[in-house]
């Protein structure tokens, strides 16, 4: 649900990414705008994740530069506090807190970093976990829920900051095949809420009907950035023919 007159949010200009002599990120430039919904594909290893981590900085970039709603992402503290604030992350592996019950690991960080009071927090975060299915689960830790509920959670951990952008980074990657629906169907609501998302997938069936926009990686660079249906009916890149002739099983 893109506004009608949307502004950038997140501006990477030339981004680069070293590990050792690999080049993870090739001069990487890319606008996200406002209420965007972005499916970033690719093969393993192409870069797309790593792309995703240097957005909130989970991973530094060597050159090039990074603005998230007007403020550089750089080494300065102030600046990092401030985007991480307003950009939320789901992980792969979930990430929750195994020693805290579900939650206490969804108000957690409106208590510790908003500053909301404890029984604020603890309304907000019932409700939330309401919205993604889970308000019974709330007093149990994650180590009794199963990996599409703890994805759930983290979902709803994240959303419990108000962020103005959500990243995911191949959410669904861990689970099993059963389980990936109901996290998706987490994510397709949201998707029409307005929230920024940039999410790097497997999952084309997903790209395809939700998302706004699909960039696809190859070895540290995009080569296409385009609409979901352009892509996937006329790419032009013959490396991003030569990856949907391997996935096309999958939409």
């Amino acid at each position: 649900m893109t506004p009608d007159n949307p502004k950038p949010i997140i501006v990477a200009r030339n981004v680069s990414k070293h590990f050792g002599a690999f080049r993870a990120l090739n001069d990487v430039s890319a606008t996200f705008n406002e209420g965007q919904v972005t499916a970033i594909i690719g093969p393993s290893g192409s870069g797309k994740s790593t792309f995703l981590r240097t957005l909130n900085r989970l991973e530094a970039h060597d050159s090039g530069s990074i603005q998230v709603d007007g403020i550089e992402l750089n080494d300065n503290l102030k600046n990092l506090d401030a985007i991480r604030r307003e950009v939320g992350m789901v992980f792969q592996s979930f990430n929750l807190f195994s020693h805290l019950p579900i939650l206490r690991n969804v108000s957690l960080a409106p208590i510790r970093v908003r500053k909301m009071k404890r029984e604020e927090a603890e309304a907000k975060s019932m409700a939330l976990l309401e919205r993604v299915g889970l308000k019974d689960q709330a007093h149990k830790y994650p180590v009794q829920l199963s990996g599409g509920q703890q994805q759930r959670v983290a979902i709803a951990r994240a959303l419990a900051m108000d962020p103005k952008v959500l990243l995911f980074d191949e959410p669904t990657s861990a689970l099993d095949p059963e389980m990936v629906n109901e996290v998706l169907t987490v994510m397709r609501e949201l998707a029409h809420t307005g929230i920024t998302m940039l999410v790097v997938t497997h999952e084309m069936g997903f790209a395809r009907e939700v998302a706004d926009r699909l960039i696809f990686f190859d070895q540290g660079s995009i080569l296409e950035d385009s609409a979901p249906q352009t892509f996937f009916t006329n790419p032009e890149h013959e490396r991003a023919k030569a990856f949907l002739a391997q996935v096309r099983h999958g939409f």
